[in-house]
């Protein structure tokens, strides 16, 4: 598990160059706001969590099965991440902050990415 990057994944990487192609800019994970959010848009009060399905139990979605051995050790912990991020996107809208979610299998699978991210974030300035 210590190979397991926290930033800077190919899934973030990869939404970072099409926000940047789009012509928004943004900030890297800001330690000041809860969950610590892969892009953030502080004039905009938006920020885009890009979530691996493993993870943080993205439901419905094969890559989130669990695995066939230690259950007593994984079933707890992935159930505590999605527990924390339902609390951080909770924190976040309490300080008057809107999030998106953006999944690993999304970025693969999802030809509208691009038109989602637009219209959350509206027209690039």
């Amino acid at each position: 598990m210590s190979r397991v990057r926290g930033s800077d994944t190919k899934p973030e990487l990869a939404i970072r160059r099409l926000i940047h192609s789009l012509g928004y800019r943004y900030r890297l994970h800001d330690r000041s706001l809860p969950g610590r959010p892969d892009i953030v848009f502080p004039k905009r009060r938006k920020v885009i969590f890009v979530h691996g399905c493993f993870w943080h139990r993205h439901p419905n979605c094969k890559s989130a099965r669990l695995p066939k051995s230690r259950k007593e050790f994984w079933i707890p912990k992935l159930e505590a991440n999605a527990r924390r991020d339902a609390e951080n996107l909770a924190r976040l809208a309490e300080m008057g902050w809107q999030a998106m979610v953006v999944w690993e299998c999304e970025i693969r699978g999802d030809p509208g990415l691009s038109e989602r991210i637009t219209s959350f974030l509206g027209p690039p300035r």
